[in-house]
């Protein structure tokens, strides 16, 4: 088992370095602290749980409150959870991961029972009912989701209204003018989920600044859910040239109907995924498509938890920019070719 005295000749520091930034009781240069946490990477190193309990009457276990909907896209929240889970790790912390649609009846148990140090909570709504026990227990916690009102609460998340207005910005450069928004399953919305809204908020402004019409239409997923969204758009819309998917299970749905009804993809229309890379790439057509940075959320999230703990940090927002990788399923308009 690696020590801490290992840690600390391997980064060039003392001993008593190294618990300062495990523990941060102490002002650690930027430089020196990445150079300890690099050894502690390389070397493997864990703190003793137990004791570090002991002296400091933590618990050392994170909460991650994580629902786990029928209705939400399962490997995404599992990617942001092993982020966080081997980001925890990283700073000897265990993560208790809470998959329950408990609301906050799960806050008032982790909180009561000193179960942990501190939460992070996913699947955020605007008007999220879990944020005014957050706010009233005191005990730190960071958001990945963003509410209406973010004040007194630390979040991390992508720019989900950057990440809409991306989109339609890629498709109107290209000339499209009617564009379908294919989006995650009604009761998404119904919840006002915080990303899915958002998303709507940033594409439609924008939209309205470029001149596009916008039909939104939420899709439970699937096949046979997908041909009737599908019929329904091109019946409303029947000069529909470009479509924005934000439901990784109606992506391959959508393009093997496009096929039957023989609308090449891009000539004849677009389409631009908002999903992880993987969807993206491994889909029938390669997808133009918005990463989610799952991983970046989870890490950011536990980090900034972290800094919480040890003082180092007050209540923030965090927005990763988004980014759009161009790839083979959008091109110009067909009246704009």
């Amino acid at each position: 088992m690696v020590t801490l005295a290992e840690v600390a000749q391997h980064a060039g520091v003392s001993a008593s370095t190294v618990s300062y930034v495990l523990s941060g009781k102490r002002s650690i240069s930027a430089t020196t602290r990445e150079r300890v946490e690099q050894s502690i990477r390389v070397l493997g190193y864990h703190p003793n749980a137990g004791a570090r309990a002991l002296a400091s009457s933590r618990s050392n276990i994170i909460a991650l409150m994580i629902p786990l909907r029928t209705d939400m896209y399962v490997p995404v929240m599992m990617e942001i959870a092993i982020a966080v889970a081997t980001t925890a790790r990283l700073h000897g912390y265990d993560v208790l991961l809470l998959t329950g649609e408990e609301g906050p009846d799960a806050v008032r148990r982790v909180t009561g029972s000193g179960l942990a140090d501190a939460m992070i909570v996913m699947d955020v709504e605007l008007d999220d009912e879990r944020l005014p026990l957050l706010r009233r227990t005191g005990r730190p916690s960071v958001l990945i989701g963003l509410p209406s009102d973010t004040s007194g609460l630390t979040c991390v998340d992508l720019d989900w209204a950057a990440t809409g207005a991306l989109c339609v910005e890629h498709l109107a450069t290209l000339g499209h003018r009617d564009v379908a928004v294919i989006g995650e399953a009604p009761a998404v919305y119904e919840r006002h989920t915080g990303f899915a809204e958002r998303t709507l908020d940033g594409l439609r402004s924008r939209a309205r600044e470029a001149g596009l019409r916008v039909l939104h239409r939420p899709c439970e997923g699937g096949y046979d859910a997908m041909a009737v969204t599908l019929a329904r758009i091109l019946d409303e819309r029947p000069g529909t040239t470009g479509f924005v998917v934000q439901n990784e299970s109606a992506v391959e749905p959508l393009l093997a109907l496009l096929r039957q009804q023989g609308r090449a993809v891009p000539e004849d229309v677009s389409v631009v995924g908002i999903c992880p890379d993987q969807v993206a790439t491994q889909a029938s057509v390669r997808l133009t498509s918005v990463a989610i940075p799952a991983q970046d959320m989870g890490r950011y999230a536990v980090e900034r938890l972290v800094a919480k703990l040890d003082g180092r940090r007050e209540d923030d927002v965090v927005l990763l920019a988004p980014e759009l990788t161009v790839r083979a399923s959008s091109g110009p308009a067909p009246s704009a070719g």
